[in-house]
């Protein structure tokens, strides 16, 4: 689709999402930040829907024209003139005749350029904004993590008197956002100052089974346990602790929120416990990749026993001036780790492979690919049975293909791994334009 025609339909669809906003009154939760946004939605979509009729955005539908569909509540048309057609048709029939509409929309709100969140809000009346986390994903089109607080931070500003901010109190620059707005703040998160905080964290596991998370859920003096039996990876608690800010903002029970979040769990290709090959075990975090989720993935890894560990990693885009020293450093987290050996892809990870070696790391137990197409034949012979296996990087570097080649199942993929439409894998691997400056 040309830029002009994309133009065109963002504005047909920002038109057609303001009306039905409009006649239904829905309340909103918009949920923004570098890392942590879906995870973060689902954990809210379980809650609020005890109580709740609600529509949650599925997919990547966090953007310019992913939210109006989610608010209209139909997927896009893509190519095809008959689909938008029919949109319309059902876009005028909600607009005519009154529909059961959903009571709360729970929507991501996606910003990866300046201006966007201005975008987004100027037809999203946002009542309830959620702020994950600041990091420095899509650096390149913002030149600091500043300039990011100050773009998500929009959101905040935009909130009625009546809403709700509801902040990550162990984010600095999130906590700095409560000056933007003129909502009531809830905080959640680790540390003593968080209004909803979590305490005496557990991560329950032995040789053979993992049985994820539990906590203390601390407010204003009452505590209650929760139990996370799906989750293995401790970034994704953040997430729970905001969806239960947002069940506080709504006034429902403590205890109501702790049994809606038992069945909380990673949406594919976000630190899932995969069976692969060989009683190989399969960390797959492919969907996308920060120095953050990376850091935090292989703190993931250190908290399991095994034979052997493998790192699986590809480039992590976007990054701008910092990409090679943000992959340079790792090397400090590949060792807490505990990583046996480590597999490298693409060009940014070259700078990790060559500070590897240069730290001590030994030679034969470390390998550079250019692209992550070159891995897959010279993948059995690096892996063995019983290795537990971390894959990620970003999006555009096509992880996903190498957990699909180490599942015990590959029939299961569409179940099990991230980005398996069949347009999506029908693109060929594409280098990422920012190669050519490295």
């Amino acid at each position: 689709m040309n830029v002009n025609k994309k133009k065109l339909l963002e504005r047909a669809l920002r038109f057609m999402a303001r009306v039905v906003l409009r006649k239904y009154h829905p309340i909103i939760i918009g949920i923004t930040g570098s890392v942590g946004k879906s995870s973060t939605k689902e954990a809210i979509a379980l809650i609020v829907s005890r109580t709740y009729f609600i529509r949650k955005a599925e997919g990547n539908y966090n953007n310019e024209i992913g939210i109006p569909l989610t608010i209209i509540g139909t997927k896009s048309g893509k190519s095809s003139l008959f689909a938008w057609g029919k949109i319309v048709c059902k876009w005028l029939w909600m607009v005519i005749f009154p529909v059961r509409y959903p009571e709360v929309l729970v929507l991501e709100m996606g910003i990866d350029r300046p201006l966007d969140m201005e975008y987004l809000l100027s037809f999203v009346p946002v009542k309830i904004g959620v702020v994950t986390q600041i990091s420095s994903s899509h650096i390149a089109f913002f030149g600091s993590i500043g300039n990011i607080a100050k773009e998500k931070s929009k959101l905040l500003s935009a909130l009625p008197p009546d809403g709700f901010a509801i902040l990550n109190s162990d984010d600095k620059n999130v906590v700095k956002m409560q000056e933007k707005t003129r909502a009531k703040a809830l905080t959640y998160g680790f540390g003593l100052d968080a209004m909803l905080r979590a305490d005496n964290l557990l991560f329950h596991r032995d040789v053979k089974r993992v049985e994820g998370f539990s906590f203390k859920l601390n407010y204003e003096g009452k505590t209650i346990p929760v139990r996370l039996p799906k989750i293995i990876a401790r970034h994704h608690i953040p997430g729970a602790l905001a969806a239960a800010a947002v069940g506080v903002a709504l006034k429902m029970n403590l205890v109501e929120i702790a049994e809606a979040l038992e069945n909380f769990e990673p949406l594919p290709g976000r630190l899932c416990l995969l069976p692969g090959k060989n009683g190989m075990i399969l960390l797959d975090d492919t969907y996308n990749a920060s120095p953050v989720s990376t850091r935090a993935a292989l703190e993931t890894l250190g908290e399991f026993m095994a034979p052997r560990k493998v790192v699986i990693l590809g480039d992590m885009l976007e990054l701008g001036a910092d990409a090679t020293q943000e992959h340079t450093i790792l090397v400090t987290d590949i060792v807490a780790s505990g990583a046996q050996i480590v597999v490298t892809v693409g060009k940014h990870m070259r700078s990790l492979y060559d500070a590897l070696l240069s730290s001590g790391f030994p030679s034969r137990q470390a390998y550079w690919f250019p692209s992550p197409s070159s891995i897959l034949e010279s993948l059995p012979s690096i892996v063995r049975s019983e290795d537990l296996i971390l894959i990620k990087g970003s999006r555009g570097m096509r992880m996903e293909k190498i957990t699909e080649a180490l599942l015990m199942d590959p029939s299961a993929r569409e179940k099990l791994l991230c980005c398996q439409s069949e347009e999506w894998r029908r693109r060929p691997f594409i280098e990422p334009a920012e190669w050519e400056n490295v």
